[in-house]
């Protein structure tokens, strides 16, 4: 039978929301804009209502200054439309694996009061899906005290742990919009495309895929159709997967665990992305404490993690998260599938990235920006790759790192990182 639902408009749903209480938001593609619009309009009647998520996009809205008495941003990822506010120090950043942030839910470190989620229509039997976000979603919708529902038609229903029953619910509010997307292809060039060959080079058949966010993942599964039964163990998903899906490259028949299955804890891509994972069992959308743990990862075969960075010093530390003193994303998954990928038989964990910014800035450097974060440890590095090649860098030492380093920076860097080399190791 069809179930009959009690909306009510946005004004109601959120004056259950109560000063002093801590919110969490639905991010990703999912991101409630609306109710977070919506939000602003109940700021005279609050006051120090701490917001918790992880990567939000399109407009936040509550970041601006006229609302930080009311509102105060305690960001699990910095996105852009919290960057300025932490930059500026009128909101937060908490430093915590992916795959910890579940814990902290239900460990209650932090306590969650209400849940804004973004979520599907309900099916007959009264569920809904938490779509193309389960994440840390699925934990915060099961450790909050109340549930405030966005119920978007134009939200896919995915398959794996995003069902919630609207009985769970205090408040729905029924409010269609168009769905945030992001075109990774639009942004590849030259540079990335001969990233993405290198990396490519790397992959064995019969491999487990995990790709994280931006363009030089994309362009490695551009350079994959040529490979054969690939599996996807990935924290996110993207439009690149789609022609592998139907070429029969990926095809999931190698891995241990989710056989047959595409795992993923997220999608962000365009709408061609979220139209194929809708309702399609072949894609499993699972809980981040589990998709990120290195104990599951390291269970499948040949496990690729392929992740970027901002720069990479001649040690082989890697800052993924930050500019110097500007937080500019935060921990994420990086960590958690460099070790889990680096624990699988036969594994490779992989940081690529150009060997300059798009200003020219330098990526393979001498040190750290001073300020700058440790995402990856040297300890934990084996693969680094640019458009200049590939550096192994397990089991070196800092003179052969550094070596290997120069070789796939920027022609017109190594000559200045060589003479730093000579100064700190005296013989290069």
């Amino acid at each position: 039978m069809i179930h009959p639902y009690n909306y009510v408009t946005a004004a109601e749903a959120l004056s259950i929301i109560q000063s002093n209480q801590r919110v969490f938001i639905h991010g990703g593609v999912c991101t409630p804009v609306y109710l977070l619009q919506e939000l602003g309009r109940e700021a005279q009647r609050l006051n120090n209502v701490e917001l918790v998520s992880i990567s939000l996009k399109g407009s936040m809205e509550l970041d601006k200054p006229e609302y930080q008495e009311s509102f105060h941003i305690n960001s699990l990822f910095v996105s852009e439309p919290v960057r300025h506010a932490v930059a500026e120090g009128r909101a937060d950043f908490i430093p915590v694996f992916l795959s910890d942030i579940p814990d902290l839910f239900k460990r209650k470190i932090l306590e969650i009061d209400v849940a804004i989620v973004q979520v599907s229509q309900p099916d007959i039997h009264g569920y809904c899906s938490l779509s193309l976000s389960i994440d840390i979603a699925r934990s915060a919708v099961d450790n909050a005290k109340q549930i405030i529902a966005l119920v978007n038609p134009l939200l896919p229903r995915t398959h794996g742990d995003g069902m919630i029953h609207t009985d769970r619910f205090a408040r729905m509010v029924f409010h269609p919009s168009d769905l945030y997307e992001e075109d990774y292809g639009l942004k590849m060039g030259e540079s990335e495309m001969i990233i993405g060959q290198h990396v490519a080079e790397l992959v064995e058949d019969g491999s487990t895929l995990q790709m994280g966010i931006g363009t030089i993942p994309d362009a490695v599964l551009k350079c994959l159709s040529g490979h054969k039964d690939l599996g996807v163990h990935t924290e996110m998903l993207s439009d690149g997967i789609i022609s592998l899906v139907e070429k029969d490259v990926i095809n999931n028949k190698k891995k241990h665990i989710h056989p047959n299955k595409s795992v993923t804890s997220f999608a962000l891509g365009t709408r061609k992305l979220y139209d194929y994972v809708n309702d399609n069992p072949s894609f499993a959308f699972l809980d981040i404490d589990y998709v990120n743990d290195p104990h599951v990862i390291r269970r499948n075969p040949k496990v690729i993690a392929i992740n970027s960075a901002i720069e990479v010093d001649l040690t082989g530390q890697v800052c993924a998260d930050s500019i110097g003193y500007m937080q500019y994303s935060g921990i994420g998954g990086q960590m958690d599938f460099m070790r889990g990928a680096a624990l699988s038989e036969g594994g490779k964990p992989i940081i690529a990235l150009s060997s300059r910014t798009t200003k020219g800035v330098p990526r393979i450097v001498p040190h750290l920006k001073e300020g700058a974060g440790v995402v990856t440890t040297r300890g934990h590095v084996h693969w680094v790759v640019t458009e200049f090649g590939s550096a192994f860098l397990f089991g070196k030492n800092l003179r052969q790192r550094a070596r290997a380093l120069i070789n796939i920076a920027h022609p017109d860097d190594r000559e200045a990182l060589t003479k730093y080399c000579y100064e700190r190791f005296k013989i290069f």
